[in-house]
């Protein structure tokens, strides 16, 4: 069978797994790991800000170049396609190539789209910048979900993930429209636009950055029979050192088995749908696709729906960005939640909430109250709910397979969002605010049902070969590091 020659491993590395485990478990979070996040956290943050670049840039397009809105739309459209196949082609090489590698690859395609985008002569030109653009926005966002997950131990690394949406579904959606103020207010003129996604490029320096201090994770280094290489990771983060500092090597797992460490192939689509792997990709597959197709049906339509409600265009957007704040907090309430409480706990009452919130929004936003109010309860719902799947998804696959899985996971609520919009735009032409409202309630609905198919993973190793024994916890005594002379 195709999904045999990956599914099996040896049992000594799988001992060295488990030696792993304990060394991250013993180290806790260090000076590295927080460095670590940091600099993936400020390159997700930029990642959104140029997600949110087309609408922004959106009026003066039109105005310069005679665009209709059906042509805003589509630079919009083609982004989140390439940010889908983005996701699956970054998580398959991050599978085979490492997760640094796809780090500083996607980061690359998105720094030379923005280029592309800065300097376009036309539209056609610009919707292949934006497609650029997306390949690798939806890429860096899937790697950094899989790498701070590895390189964390089991209670931190909820927070670690949920980090990730804190600084970009929280401070990157907010600080977003400040950003092109900034940039329009220093660059004025009919170029403007080209100024903001050229500053969009300077995240082209974390890159530096990257190479020169962000190692391999080690789970990855060992998947690949480099116990070497693995030691000298946790060496690192145990010192609280960056990959170019100087710190003393400690010998954590054992080399016996280095030798017999299995030869693995390319991970394949069908390996997470083999086995036990199909009913939890198939069950948090729906729940990304519901959770995520809500969000961004909102995020579209919030404007029109509140003009809809008899409010002006200005105070439309005043009243969205102060709902925004839902949203960041919501990514925070996610981070701690993901550091004390199961998974599935989180997600099914989340949705609940979610559908509550919903069902209150868009049945009394008869006063600005109201519609602050129940809007950032609704964003407060959404994001942890967002964040939890981002912290939930790389704890179901084990790491021969996860950056393919988790790509998968998160392309599918990318692919979600693109096609709930149209459905959200036609309920809401049907039968309004409630109606559309009524739909999401539905989508949590089904997200909540959704999850209940999946296993629990809070505080179990992310390791194994898929069976119940294998998603067991590991004990912490288990093994001891050893040193090196």
């Amino acid at each position: 069978m195709a999904g045999e020659a990956i599914v099996s491993s040896s049992a000594p590395q799988t001992a060295q797994m488990r030696q792993l485990e304990t060394a991250l478990d013993g180290m806790g979070v260090t000076r590295s790991h927080k460095s670590i996040i940091f600099l993936v956290v400020c390159g997700v943050l930029f990642d959104v800000f140029e997600q949110n670049a087309v609408g922004l840039v959106g009026p003066l397009l039109r105005q310069q170049w005679g665009l209709s809105a059906t042509d805003i739309g589509f630079l919009n459209t083609i982004t989140f396609i390439a940010a889908a196949m983005g996701r699956l082609g970054s998580g398959y090489f991050a599978d085979l190539k490492g997760r640094r590698f796809m780090l500083n690859v996607n980061l690359a395609l998105f720094t030379f789209g923005a280029i592309l985008c800065a300097t376009a002569p036309n539209y056609t030109v610009l919707s292949i910048g934006r497609f650029i653009v997306g390949l690798g926005l939806g890429g860096e966002i899937t790697t950094a979900v899989t790498m701070l997950a590895e390189f964390c131990s089991a209670r931190f690394r909820g927070t670690a993930v949920g980090l990730i949406n804190v600084g970009g579904g929280g401070l990157g959606n907010m600080l977003a429209p400040a950003f092109a103020l900034g940039v329009f207010a220093i660059f004025p003129g009919d170029n403007a636009w080209r100024w903001l996604f050229g500053c969009l490029v300077l995240p082209a320096v974390f890159i530096v950055f990257y190479r020169r201090f962000i190692p391999e994770t080690p789970r990855f280094l060992l998947s690949q029979g480099k116990v070497k290489e693995a030691n000298q990771v946790l060496s690192m983060l145990a010192a609280g050192q960056l990959a170019n500092g100087s710190y003393p090597f400690r010998e954590y797992i054992t080399a016996d088995a280095e030798s017999t460490a299995p030869q693995r192939r390319a991970t394949r689509i069908g390996d997470i749908f083999s086995g036990v792997y199909a009913r939890r990709t198939i069950a948090v597959g729906i729940a990304s696709w519901m959770t995520f197709g809500a969000q961004l049906s909102v995020l579209t339509l919030m404007p029109t729906i509140l003009v809809a409600q008899g409010y002006s265009i200005t105070k439309s957007f005043a009243f969205t960005i102060v709902m925004q704040s839902g949203s960041l907090l919501g990514a925070i309430a996610a981070s701690v939640l993901g550091y004390n409480l199961p998974r599935k706990r989180v997600l099914t009452f989340g949705a609940v909430a979610a559908c509550l919130a919903g069902l209150a929004f868009g049945n009394l936003t008869g006063s600005v109250a109201y519609v602050l109010v129940f809007g950032a309860l609704f964003q407060f719902c959404v994001l942890t709910l967002n964040t939890s799947i981002w912290i939930y998804a790389p704890e179901l696959y084990p790491t021969r397979m996860r950056g393919l899985g988790v790509s998968f996971l998160l392309a599918l609520g990318t692919v979600g969002g693109a096609l709930s919009q149209l459905a959200a735009g036609k309920m809401f032409d049907l039968h309004g605010v409630a109606g559309m409202f009524g739909m999401i309630a539905v989508m949590y609905g089904i997200f909540a049902i959704a999850v209940q198919f999946a296993p629990e993973t809070f505080g179990k190793s992310i390791e194994g070969s898929g069976d119940d024994e294998a998603d067991a916890p590991v004990p912490v005594a288990a093994t001891r590091p050893v040193s090196s002379h």
